[in-house]
């Protein structure tokens, strides 16, 4: 993240495990601004030898248990991240948990469709929901702007989500659930946007590239070091007139 913008004091982001999240975790801990608490959500840290180890490693990351899915984990951990912040508030959610698989019209069914809408759409919502109290205290802090250095929601979306631009080689990804779920999730973006402007708490979605993660598979164009690096760039630099908006990981904007 780019020494010449203000950072945040802290962060919270879900699906810490692995990939993009566990890269997320790791620039930032890494980073010569870092912020002073990163909180990372993971659904079975246990299992997560590597976001642990970062644990051991950088003061001031601390691993929650978090299943987006389970509104009683959603309750457990919101008091855990209270309990590590104290009254200070939270300026920075990054909604990254997501699932993700290529299903076409003859394979989807209902539950995949609904299975993928829960988890991509309305758990990001939700979570949101549940932190709110805690990102209204942090954006009350600070008067001045919008960034992360005040208030963020951040969702972890897809340009596959787009309609804009889902036409010529784009179109032919069929994956029917993964991609209205996105599309789901830029709506929530707007909804939340709109709901959260007026509170000073910047909400945007935001695209990393095609990365070659176990959702990305190995085909893909961008290695997670190169995307996080982008994205943190991004992240760095928000302000006021990317509130509401929908960018990729090197700042250019994709259409709805």
């Amino acid at each position: 993240m780019s020494a010449s913008v203000s950072v945040c004091s802290s962060v919270l982001i879900t699906g810490s495990s692995r990939g993009l999240g566990l890269q997320l975790v790791r620039q930032l801990a890494e980073s010569s601004n870092r912020p002073a608490t990163i909180i990372a959500a993971a659904r079975n840290p246990a299992g997560a030898p590597h976001l642990q180890e970062l644990s051991d490693t950088y003061p001031g990351v601390h691993i929650v248990t978090l299943d987006v899915d389970s509104e009683q984990s959603i309750s457990s951990a919101l008091q855990e991240v209270h309990s590590i912040l104290g009254n200070k508030g939270l300026n920075c959610l990054i909604n990254n948990a997501a699932i993700g698989r290529t299903i076409d019209i003859n394979a989807v069914t209902p539950e995949d469709m609904m299975q993928m809408f829960q988890v991509n759409s309305v758990a990001p919502l939700f979570v949101t929901k549940a932190f709110l109290p805690l990102l209204q205290t942090a954006a009350a802090g600070q008067s001045a702007g919008m960034g992360i250095h005040r208030a963020a929601v951040i969702n972890i979306s897809s340009i596959l989500g787009s309609i804009g631009e889902n036409t010529g080689a784009g179109a032919n990804l069929k994956s029917y659930a993964y991609r209205t779920s996105k599309a789901a999730l830029n709506m929530v973006t707007r909804c939340l946007a709109a709901d959260l402007g007026s509170e000073g708490i910047l909400c945007m979605s935001l695209h990393p590239g095609w990365v070659r993660t176990d959702m990305g598979g190995p085909q893909a164009t961008l290695g997670v070091e190169e995307s996080v690096s982008g994205m943190l760039s991004v992240l760095g630099s928000l302000s006021e007139t990317d509130h509401g908006g929908f960018k990729d990981y090197l700042g250019h904007t994709i259409p709805w």
